[in-house]
């Protein structure tokens, strides 16, 4: 379970930095979908802690 949610971001961080490099911009340019990337992977976390918690 803790390896998924270290993933996430991760994989999400890699996908959205080949994104800017194959359109050429630059990590400033691109600092806010990093931001989304893990506001969006602390809710995933924030939920799956939970759900653990709840089904034990």
């Amino acid at each position: 379970m803790i390896k998924i949610i270290v993933l996430i971001p991760l994989f999400l961080s890699l996908l959205w930095f080949g994104y800017l490099q194959a359109n050429k911009y630059t990590l400033e340019q691109g600092k806010q979908g990093f931001l989304y990337i893990f506001v969006l992977s602390g809710v995933i976390a924030a939920f799956y802690t939970f759900m653990m918690f709840v089904t034990n």
